[in-house]
């Protein structure tokens, strides 16, 4: 019995396999397929001034919805319209300016053929996913991609598995090109992921620096034994060391100070500013707070501070690394 079913988990496993392997091959067999329709197809998007909308049917639909959804978070503003539904009053959502990314593995879906030629008298570029470019939908196309692959994952050979699989890969390929040729950063992803966990990581500094009285700040003259009772008062474990015009010169950590005291150091008769670290890190207010976290490993610290891209003297802030964490960012 325990044999029977060693054989039958091994046959699973290699099941699963050939899936994979021939989802795999189609995605790897579009490497060759990237060309000069490729390039115009990106050029399209990258003047159009209106918005890139997808529509198939079946699962090709539901590959659309995905593309779509890609384009949007990633600065490309763009949707979903069912060819059914476009037939019926909502072609109405399209303009002059947008781009369609059709997707028909055949080429010949005939919701999708219905609207080809409305597409052309409104003036819309037109972008074809399909595995048959020859088709009346790559006819139609100003540009039309070749997803076509070898065979399908299904042993029946109907189901699209392959053939979606490597519309989904091209439609990201198209999507992240296009969000790299103009120029998308980090801070305008920040800008369109404000919730969950990415949301987090993507925060601003501003968003979780301590700010005003909560900021800890010493002058140079300051007794030592003064900006002990600031560091501990803060609770962040070290201070900003100032000068008279409140330019940040230096910082003193808890450490710093339990390291002066081995040493014999008269707390009372020590200035701040004859213990203090020069030079400290800073960060600028409206970098991510993810450049802090990665800050303070790379220079194994746990407090920043925090100062406006116009003025990188006087600190507005500090950030320490609890923050982060409580920030769900690390």
């Amino acid at each position: 019995m325990v044999r029977d079913q060693r054989g039958r988990f091994a046959a699973l496993v290699q099941r699963a396999s050939r899936v994979l392997s021939i989802e795999a091959e189609g995605i790897a067999g579009l490497r060759e397929k990237i060309d000069e329709k490729f390039c115009r197809a990106v050029d399209i998007l990258l003047q159009a001034p209106g918005k890139v909308v997808l529509t198939g049917v079946g699962k090709s639909g539901l590959i659309g919805r995905k593309i779509a959804a890609t384009f949007a978070s990633t600065g490309t503003p763009a949707f979903f319209l069912h060819p059914a539904e476009g037939m019926h009053g909502d072609i109405g959502m399209v303009r002059k300016g947008d781009v369609v990314i059709a997707l028909s593995n055949s080429g010949e879906t005939d919701e999708i053929v219905r609207l080809l030629p409305i597409f052309k008298r409104l003036g819309l570029f037109i972008i074809a996913l399909t595995g048959n470019p020859d088709s009346t939908l790559g006819r139609y196309a100003d540009a039309a991609l070749d997803v076509g692959v070898r065979e399908e994952a299904c042993p029946l050979g109907l189901a699209p598995t392959a053939s979606t699989t490597a519309a989904l890969a091209l439609g990201d390929a198209l999507a992240v090109v296009l969000f790299e040729e103009k120029g998308f950063s980090e801070k305008d992803f920040a800008m369109l992921h404000p919730g969950g966990e990415l949301g987090h990581r993507l925060q601003k500094v501003e968003d979780v620096m301590h700010r005003g009285e909560e900021i800890p700040l010493v002058l140079q003259e300051t007794p030592l034994k003064d900006a002990l009772f600031t560091i501990s008062s803060k609770r962040l474990g070290v201070t900003g060391v100032v000068n008279g015009s409140g330019v940040l010169v230096g910082v003193i950590t808890d450490g710093d100070v339990r390291r002066a005291m081995a040493r014999g150091v008269d707390l009372y008769a020590t200035k701040a500013g004859e213990i203090m670290t020069p030079g400290p890190k800073r960060l600028v207010s409206s970098e991510l707070a993810a450049s802090a976290m990665r800050k303070m490993e790379e220079f194994s610290i746990t407090s920043l501070f925090v100062f406006d891209e116009g003025d990188p003297e006087k600190p507005v802030g500090i950030i320490h690394i609890h923050d982060l964490l409580k920030a769900g960012i690390g």
